[in-house]
């Protein structure tokens, strides 16, 4: 797997699906900025209609929906429907993850925490996504909400050095100066 961090507002996303775990794919689309993420749902929850808006689509996607789009999830389908529509989408160069049918995904979704700007992320190729779930639970713990604080402040920092024409090589060490003084990089111990 090749790991890839995708600007929402670069491509066109969609979720097809109609239950609980369509919604929580859309909420996380969301999250991670993806506010024009399409849904595709010819039966869905309450839930997810309200929470899709204008960008519900009542019906599965067809060829020229697929057309339009760069990316697809398909959760909370029958596997005939979801095997028929990664097979539409892969022809019409859509990628696609079949949520739990590793067949039929052309990446995975990572575990992941959000903190401001900074993105860590956890894959264990599909194998193992309990295992990956433990280890975000972890990183959670250790890159806590004060981390989004220390990136933006590390992001202030860098522009001003950058006009002051301070180099990357000697930015970088600053940064790590800086990270090393605030002891931000050690780990609470649970519990």
């Amino acid at each position: 797997m090749i790991p890839l961090a995708i600007d929402p507002n670069c491509v066109k996303l969609a979720v097809a699906g109609n239950g609980a775990l369509a919604l929580r794919r859309l909420n996380a689309l969301r999250r991670a900025g993806a506010d024009e993420t399409l849904v595709f749902a010819d039966a869905p929850i309450v839930e997810l209609a309200a929470e899709a808006g204008v960008y519900l689509r009542r019906h599965l996607p067809e060829p020229s929906d697929l057309s339009t789009l760069y990316v697809l999830w398909v959760v909370d389908l029958p596997a005939t429907v979801a095997a028929t529509l990664a097979t539409s989408a892969r022809a019409l160069r859509v990628l696609v993850n079949v949520e739990d049918v590793p067949e039929y995904c052309d990446f995975h979704s990572v575990a992941e925490v959000r903190r401001g700007d900074l993105l860590l992320t956890v894959s264990t190729n599909g194998a193992a996504p309990g295992l990956a779930g433990t280890i975000r639970r972890n990183l959670e713990r250790c890159f806590s909400p004060e981390w989004e604080t220390r990136v933006a402040e590390v992001a202030a920092l860098r522009r001003a050095w950058r006009a002051e024409g301070v180099s990357m090589p000697e930015a970088a060490k600053r940064i790590e100066a800086l990270a090393e003084q605030g002891c931000w990089m050690s780990c609470p111990r649970p519990g």
